[in-house]
């Protein structure tokens, strides 16, 4: 049922989308009233469409009015679309006699925005509708990244507000539109290999192909037939010719990960690919043209593995046309909240139906520690605490970070007194997009003074 059908076909489409799934006859009666007051009532017809429907991010609210007849059951089978959906503030309507079982208490109470009982009253419906829609823009505004968020498939997608990460987004806009090679630098769990997506999807090769081959993860004996394929009998065991990633890669992208792990005996032959775009199967004798853009990513300091004969100094330049740096999570500034609320809305099917987010103790936790892991890290324990919890809100010691930052934290009045300058410095040039005239104004100080501090606390705006 569209809003077009129940106020007329001329009506005018308005901006307060509203999904609602649940029997006809309960929405009936007030549907009208909810478009005379700039609703926009779509219904879902069934759970598939309101998956669907529901991961739209124009629907801010939303309301379910399961079937009587099996209140509980009918409730549950929404329960991890509701969960997914967590920019959306629901509304459930229920029978009057239905809260007086337990589960279903705790199961309102656990999943739902606010309740009504039926008979709906029209008037209260639509105050507590208006405030959930209140509630719902002000979580958008808090949790969403700034312009310039990019995001691409995976488990960690990439979210950023911090000028180091606005840094990157406008970096990758820039490296996407040329055909160059690229070379993605960081350490492990940076999201090296989700920029080098980014780059792919963005670039005119975005419709080919992307694959991605971890060159340290692979078998030394196994590179060069991984790479460049090989011909049937060309080895022991080669019983059919075989396409290699290069080859395969033809029209797209090859992401080269840990590229500073590769052999020196297989540096020359992908040099030789960079300089000629051919290949030579293995045990082949023919010259192979591949058309394939070379993204390189590695973790290690490549110019000093060329110092040490680790690493061709030819092979690097011809990586190193363009270079992206994937800053590590503890440099980005004020980053680590809004991805933490990103992954719990990301995972939400996997959380507890009593927990609602995290506790200031555990935000201002995870923003003090150092996450050697990165962002790989951060998964793992907003994840892990997700399901560990047990009470409403999620604290440094479900995180696994109350006993090793106990320690860290005994500071002296002077310690105490840096780490709450640099945390508010940096809070401050966060919001303000790392502008040092507008982070000295909100601050109160002249910008001579905040260009001391920052130098003091070793702080920068990139």
């Amino acid at each position: 049922m569209s809003y077009s059908q129940i106020c007329g076909a001329d009506a005018v489409v308005v901006s307060r989308p509203l999904l609602y799934f649940g029997t006809r006859h309960t929405i009936e009666p007030w549907a009208e009233r909810l478009c005379s007051e700039e609703w926009q009532l779509r219904y879902a017809e069934n759970i598939n469409e309101l998956q669907k429907l529901s991961s739209a991010a124009e629907f801010k609210v939303g309301i379910v009015a399961p079937d009587h007849r099996d209140i509980i059951n009918n409730c549950r089978c929404v329960e991890s679309t509701i969960a997914r959906a967590g920019h959306i503030r629901w509304i459930v309507l229920l029978p009057k006699d239905a809260l007086d079982s337990p589960p279903l208490r705790e199961l309102v109470s656990a999943t739902f925005y606010d309740y009504h009982t039926l008979p709906v009253d029209s008037d209260r419906l639509l105050l507590t509708l208006g405030h959930a829609l209140g509630m719902a823009e002000i979580a958008a505004d808090a949790l969403l990244p700034e312009e310039g968020e990019v995001r691409s498939n995976g488990e960690s997608e990439m979210v950023g507000a911090s000028p180091q990460m606005q840094k990157v987004f406008k970096e990758i806009r820039k490296v996407a539109g040329v055909d160059a090679p690229v070379l993605i630098t960081g350490e492990s769990g940076t999201g090296k290999e989700l920029a080098a997506q980014a780059i792919h999807e963005r670039s005119s090769r975005g419709h080919g192909p992307f694959i991605a081959v971890n060159c340290g993860a692979l078998p030394t004996n196994l590179i060069q037939s991984e790479l460049f394929g090989h011909e049937k009998g060309s080895f022991t065991g080669a019983h059919q010719r075989k396409i290699g990633r290069i080859e395969v890669a033809s029209g797209g992208s090859l992401f080269l990960d840990e590229i500073g792990d590769l052999p020196m005996e297989l540096q020359a032959n992908l040099l030789r690919f960079l300089q000629e775009k051919t290949i030579e199967r293995v045990g082949g004798r023919e010259d192979i043209t591949v058309d394939v853009r070379v993204i390189a990513a590695t973790h290690v300091d490549l110019e000093k593995a060329v110092r040490e004969g680790r690493f061709r100094e030819d092979l690097y330049y011809r990586l190193n046309v363009l270079q992206i740096r994937m800053p590590a999570l503890r440099e980005r500034v004020g980053d680590v909240p809004l991805l933490a609320q990103y992954i719990f809305h990301r995972f939400a099917e996997e959380k507890g139906r009593k927990i609602k987010g995290f506790s200031k103790d555990a935000l201002h936790t995870m923003n003090n520690f150092d996450w050697p892991g990165n962002v790989r890290e951060l998964i793992n324990r907003v994840r892990r605490a997700m399901v560990m919890c047990d009470n409403s809100l999620i604290s440094p010691s479900d995180l696994g970070l109350e006993q090793r930052n106990n320690s860290r934290w005994v500071l002296t009045l002077g310690e105490a007194r840096d780490r709450a300058e640099t945390d508010t410095i940096r809070a401050a040039l966060a919001q303000n997009q790392g502008s040092v005239l507008l982070a000295s104004k909100q601050l109160g100080v002249s910008r001579v003074t905040l260009y001391r501090l920052m130098e003091k606390h070793a702080l920068s705006t990139n």
